[in-house]
């Protein structure tokens, strides 16, 4: 009788046989499935380079994981050179060091293996770091010499000749006596205290025409008012300047203050990932504007990755060092708001001249929130306004139109729906209003732009609102909202008598900006996972981003709350 024939009579007849057998089995499948899990290849990880800044010649040490054990055919690759042989010192799973060579340049580094590439990390080569100079600053400190105009209209192309502004204008700023009724009559004739007396040029309004060493080109920016400018560089500020300003087609007003304490969360749970990756998360700054001159960050936690983005504050997070249920992603600002109180003059509203500026061009066209490919906008454009050219009589006609059609809704819509919807459906939230008046107003030629932020009520109840801005030569921004003017429910601090006559040109101080105009996002890796939120406080297109190799996560947008109210 063979091994295998008494082997196999011993099971049929010994239980103990049997489970002796069953164990051998069980524990081979373990050891197997442990084996070739050992050998599953993880794509390399780098938690940090050391140094960020160095020299050729200097060692470099890379920490991580998924390395490998050794180097085999993997390799480190730094601005898009990989380092030869020669140079590595060691290789294991979790550590990499090597010798910086001679020809290194700034850029990302990265870890490559047969399991894919690591995100990268950032390598500045030392050499190439200007030394700061100390500058005498009697000769750094801008100085102007003389300016074009002693007059000029808002949006006016003035031309300020001096020394010392710089080669470009980098995060340089004009400062012009700000239009509001705190500031009235302030006149700074050196370098006094300047403090919330000043409104910079804007430049999402391309105020910022032509900048060099000597002469500068700026445009009279919305929100100044006759009174002093000046030019303040990193290394100072200039003497100011007077200036009149005048305003053809009539003058606003910005009054009756009040200042926000404001904050802004996230949260971020039940990770799971299949590799060590990252979650960014893109959350909105309030906005700096004429009649929003003051947003300054109080508090922010965690430390964010970017602080400086003019839109968002850019928070990056390894998921893996999450390590607690949940985490919270929260910054708090302190905010200023004034009421817009409209001087137009009708009759003295032109068309815009310079159709072919950057400025026109820009808030005329279709962009990815205010479409105008639709057939139906012009059809209805025509059909309200006919042969009407005075660009305040269109605005107007367009507003009055909306009031007499359409019924707003104080839920928020949802779902596959356009803002161009409302023209079929004759109902819509206020993000419908809003973005389907700004069409209309490109549509017709009227410089036009979503903003959306939210709404102080009273007892400071938040809720996210949509409106418009529109553009008048001579006058500057004209606030219109459409919605308010329609009834959505709203509790102002003061009650508004003829809300119809009242949001078309006027604005209450419980509008905060988060966006003025779609803030188009780019992807940081075409294989990130990506999250875009309508119909919500801002206007973007991405709010968060995970890595490739993340599986799910969950995420809570909260809406802004008001902390304080003074």
């Amino acid at each position: 009788m063979s091994i295998i024939s008494s082997y196999k009579n011993l099971l049929r007849r010994s239980p103990l046989v049997r489970t002796v057998s069953w164990i051998v089995l069980l524990a081979g499948v373990v050891f197997l499935f442990r084996a070739v899990s050992h050998n599953v290849k993880r794509k390399p990880n780098i938690q940090t380079i050391d140094p960020l800044i160095g020299a050729p010649g200097d060692e470099m040490v890379i920490t991580g994981s998924g390395f490998g054990a050794n180097r085999g055919t993997s390799y480190v690759e730094i601005a898009g050179s990989k380092i030869t042989s020669s140079a590595y010192k060691t290789w294991t799973d979790s550590r990499i060091s090597f010798v910086l060579p001679s020809n290194v340049q700034d850029g990302l580094v990265v870890v490559g293996t047969s399991a894919g590439k690591s995100d990268p990390a950032f390598f500045a080569n030392e050499v190439g770091i200007p030394v700061a100079v100390r500058m005498d600053p009697g000769t750094s400190v801008p100085t102007i010499s003389s300016v074009s105009h002693d007059s000029a209209v808002v949006g006016q192309v003035i031309t300020i000749n001096g020394s010392n502004f710089g080669s470009a204008r980098g995060n340089s700023e004009i400062y012009f006596t700000a239009n509001r009724d705190d500031v009235a009559g302030y006149a700074d004739g050196g370098n006094g205290d300047r403090t919330g007396a000043f409104i910079a040029a804007n430049e999402a309004d391309f105020d910022y025409v032509a900048w060099n060493d000597s002469e500068i080109s700026v445009r009279i920016p919305d929100g100044a008012a006759s009174g002093s400018f000046y030019v303040e560089t990193n290394h100072g500020s200039s003497g100011s300047k007077k200036i009149t300003v005048t305003y053809p087609s009539g003058k606003k007003q910005y009054e009756n203050k009040r200042t926000y304490v404001v904050q802004v969360a996230a949260d971020i749970s039940n990770h799971v990932a299949t590799q060590e990756t990252s979650i960014s998360l893109y959350i909105p700054k309030p906005v700096v504007t004429s009649f929003q001159p003051y947003a300054e960050l109080n508090e922010v936690y965690p430390d964010p990755f970017i602080v400086d983005d003019p839109f968002d504050m850019i928070h990056k997070k390894q998921l893996n060092q999450i390590t607690s249920n949940k985490q919270r992603f929260s910054q708090t600002y302190v905010v200023s708001a004034y009421n817009v109180k409209s001087g137009i003059n009708p009759a003295k509203v032109k068309e815009f001249k310079d159709k072919t500026s950057a400025f026109y061009t820009r808030y005329v066209s279709s962009d990815s929130c205010v479409q105008l490919e639709n057939s139906a906008i012009p059809l209805l454009l025509d059909s309200i306004c006919g042969k009407e050219k005075n660009p305040y009589k269109i605005a107007n006609l367009i507003y009055n139109y909306f009031i007499a059609n359409y019924e707003i809704s104080d839920k928020v819509r949802t779902g596959d729906i356009t803002f161009y919807d409302l023209i079929r459906r004759k109902s819509g939230d206020a993000y419908d209003f809003a973005v389907l008046y700004t069409a209309l107003c490109r549509q017709a030629g009227i410089p036009a732009v979503p903003v959306a932020g939210i709404l102080v009520h009273d007892k400071s109840v938040v809720t996210p609102h949509w409106w418009t801005e529109i553009y008048f030569e001579g006058y500057g921004w004209f606030p219109v909202d459409v919605a308010l003017a329609c009834g959505l429910e709203f509790t102002p601090f003061k009650a508004v008598e003829n809300k119809t006559d009242f949001y078309f040109g006027n604005s209450d101080c419980q509008h905060i900006a988060f966006s003025r105009g779609f803030h188009q996002i780019k992807q940081s890796s075409l294989n990130s996972k990506i999250v875009y939120r309508p119909r919500t406080y801002a206007l973007q297109s991405i709010w968060e981003e995970a890595g490739d190799a993340t599986s799910s996560y969950s995420s809570l947008w909260n809406n802004p709350i008001i902390l304080g109210i003074y």
